[in-house]
């Protein structure tokens, strides 16, 4: 179906998690999924969830968005294999979770609900063993009686392909129980005749770490299609992000929007998780709008799914339609729909925000954000390259990890070798800075938080130094300022006052020479989508694994923390 019909027959879905965030207490916290450990069993809390809820909804639903996701089936499904505390708890969640899936049935709007699979306690764990078929059928199980449960909700969105992170604490934890495309196959295959009966829908997510054979799923054209070989069910529907990796900018549309002929959707994420998540205006309209035009042909698209507060592990804690603050999210949110549900341009999405008046001065200031994360956040030369590792495309950022920017002396060597010209990495960064002076300007005229912009601005002066400190020659004297400046972007932005983002270095020079650099990324790199015969199938997809083991065994300790700790770890890439 072409994008042009989505408008009267579309599927338009947001998540709904950001009422639940309010209960937890962590300086850093997990996006991911809602933190069901963290919610009290309190009535105030509750109570107030759901007016926050009913706000929620209430905004989506005029917007234009039809269906609301929630967390998750297996927190609220009760199970003879669980232990009798964690049902306990599971009763509660049930009792909470009802009136929410009630308020957005009265606005007509879809409740879909998400599943790890598969989610497991302790003791469910111990009950269906080592056995891949026992732990299948606890899921059928499950899925049964969740929908005996909650008979009203439209459908479940499946995530195959990433487990819980290494700083989730919760007796119901995820692990990846398909591994292989044969094995997703079979899963499915038993799994659609039993939502059938109800007609519940399906929602295959794409997305993987790179965990297993099943990990390049998002881009390998023949993993996709022997996963879905023969998966006929007119209540299924695959879900994809835009691009071969997670939601960053410089990466192509995904060829597999055209190579599955069946019913499907696109991911978008408003609350940029890799950009600032909100902290500052990071616009997606644009990007949208590209998108939009190369899928007007595309067969059976039949709408998005807008992340309005899903993702990423950091400290940025605005909340989309509920803060003041969540202004710039909730401008992502708004082209979302507009761009694809109404066939509006950036432009005239702006415009029903701010009205006609001021349409031109919103339009500009976005723009020049726009073209600030293009090519001053990311460096456009690398994000650009079309690199492999295994079975994960490298991501276009390797210098910002969520809310840390690194001064590190190995991605330096890492990026003058992939980056060929280092002055012009740099003039973008400086020319790009110029911009912030009239970005100023209109977010006074608009009357927008202008302290937004000034954040935006000294981080991304940060940044700008951080390109100067890669790509020009080494200079005590640039490590220097760049200490000094680290101490005045903290003084100018306390945590106390905001969240911020932190500030890594490490000039310690990297002991990588450039010729073993150049050897090991033509070894364990490559730059088209195929494995190579032998490098890939018989080393880094093999060998390359025991390998790792043997050096997370004995230099452990010698990994950064934010990559053993953060997200699924490591491990996940070497599986």
């Amino acid at each position: 179906m072409p994008a042009t019909h989505l408008p009267s027959q579309g599927l338009f879905l947001i998540d709904g998690i950001g009422p639940f965030f309010r209960a937890t207490k962590s300086s850093r916290i997990n996006w991911s999924k809602i933190p069901f450990t963290d919610l009290p069993e309190d009535d105030a809390f509750w109570e107030r969830l759901r007016e926050e809820f009913t706000t929620l909804a209430d905004r989506v639903k005029s917007l234009g968005f039809n269906a609301v996701t929630l967390d998750d089936l297996a927190h609220l499904t009760e199970h003879p294999f669980h232990d009798e505390p964690t049902n306990r708890r599971i009763r509660f969640l049930v009792g909470q979770f009802q009136p929410l899936i009630e308020i957005l049935r009265q606005r007509g709007l879809q409740p879909w609900i998400t599943s790890d699979i598969l989610c497991l306690t302790e003791a469910a764990a111990e009950q269906t063993g080592r056995s891949h078929q026992a732990r299948t059928d606890f899921y059928l199980d499950s899925v049964q009686r969740f929908l005996k449960t909650f008979p009203t909700v439209e459908g479940l969105i499946l995530r195959i392909g990433e487990s819980d992170g290494l700083d989730v604490k919760d007796p119901l934890r995820s692990e990846l129980h398909l591994r292989t495309p044969k094995q997703t196959n079979q899963f499915l295959r038993a799994l659609l005749p039993v939502t059938d009966r109800s007609r519940t829908k399906v929602m295959l997510r794409t997305w993987t770490v790179g965990a297993h054979r099943i990990g390049d799923l998002i881009w390998h054209r023949g993993r996709l299609s022997d996963t879905l070989k023969g998966i006929t069910s007119p209540n299924f529907i695959l879900s994809m992000k835009p691009g071969e990796s997670d939601f960053f900018r410089h990466i192509p549309l995904n060829k597999a929007f055209f190579n599955y002929s069946g019913p499907k959707i696109l991911e978008l994420q408003a609350r940029r998780e890799y950009e600032g998540a909100g902290e500052f205006p990071s616009y997606t309209g644009f990007q949208n709008q590209a998108f939009q035009n190369e899928l007007v042909d595309c067969e059976n698209l039949l709408g998005v799914s807008v992340w309005c507060q899903t993702g990423g592990w950091h400290r940025f804690t605005r909340l989309t339609f509920l803060d003041p603050e969540g202004l710039w999210n909730e401008l992502n949110v708004q082209s979302a729909i507009d761009v694809f549900k109404y066939m509006l341009t950036p432009e005239q999405s702006l415009a029903r925000v701010v009205g006609n008046r001021d349409a031109a001065a919103a339009a500009e200031l976005m723009a020049h954000s726009d073209y600030i994360i293009n090519e001053l956040y990311y460096i456009p030369e690398f994000a650009r390259l079309k690199l492999f590792f295994r079975r994960v495309r490298i991501p276009p950022l390797l210098h910002i990890y969520w809310d840390s920017l690194f001064f590190h002396a190995p991605i330096r060597k890492l990026l003058r070798h992939f980056v060929s010209d280092h002055d012009a990495a740099v003039r973008q960064a400086e020319g790009a800075m110029k911009r912030f002076p009239r970005m100023t300007e209109l977010c006074q005229q608009l009357n927008w938080p202008v302290d937004d912009i000034r954040f935006m601005r000294d981080t991304c002066q940060m940044i700008t130094l951080a390109r100067k400190y890669y790509f020009s020659a080494y200079d005590p004297e640039l490590v220097k300022q760049i200490k000094q400046e680290k101490d005045r972007y903290k003084e100018q932005w306390p945590a106390s006052k905001r969240a911020r983002y932190r500030i890594k270095t490490n000039f310690k020079p990297s002991v990588i020479k450039r010729r073993s650099l150049v050897w090991g990324s033509r070894l364990l790199l490559r730059k088209k989508r195929g494995y190579r015969p032998i490098l890939d199938h018989l080393f880094t997809l093999n060998m390359l694994s025991l390998l790792y083991g043997l050096f997370k065994n004995r230099s452990q300790k010698s990994m950064p923390k934010f990559i053993k700790k953060s997200a699924m770890g490591i491990d996940s890439l070497f599986r």
